[in-house]
């Protein structure tokens, strides 16, 4: 293994915004996260899964992000957008705990932040 590494320069998330969202792994995550009714894990595995999401949610909120931009500013789509991206901020600023309940917070919030995108990504519909 090499002692280098290489840094990467990137203000506008131009190589992000290529590389499409791992989808399907973690709504199966946040599927049996919110299927949680007493379980019985270690603080540490919590946090672990709870870090997954986070990093997942940061994933998808600048994706969000991107998609509103594009928008018009006369597409209500994107004033929803920021709604949902300024509580998914909030709730990313919280520090992580090794609770469910904190990974069950993450879980809803990669949760609400496809169901943005997904409407974001929709096409809309032609005026009659």
């Amino acid at each position: 293994m090499s002692d280098t590494h290489t840094v990467l320069y990137d203000p506008l998330g131009l190589i992000e915004a290529e590389l499409p969202l791992d989808r399907a792994p973690y709504e199966a995550l946040v599927t049996a996260v919110l299927a949680w009714k007493n379980p019985d894990l270690e603080p540490r595995d919590y946090e672990q899964i709870a870090l997954q999401l986070t990093g997942h949610a940061r994933a998808v909120s600048a994706d969000v992000r991107r998609h509103a931009a594009a928008l018009p500013k006369s597409d209500g789509r994107g004033a929803l957008a920021e709604v949902v991206l300024r509580e998914a901020d909030g709730r990313l600023s919280v520090p992580l705990e090794g609770t469910a309940r904190c990974a069950q917070n993450r879980a809803r919030l990669v949760r609400a932040l496809y169901t943005r995108l997904d409407r974001l990504t929709e096409p809309v519909p032609a005026a009659t």
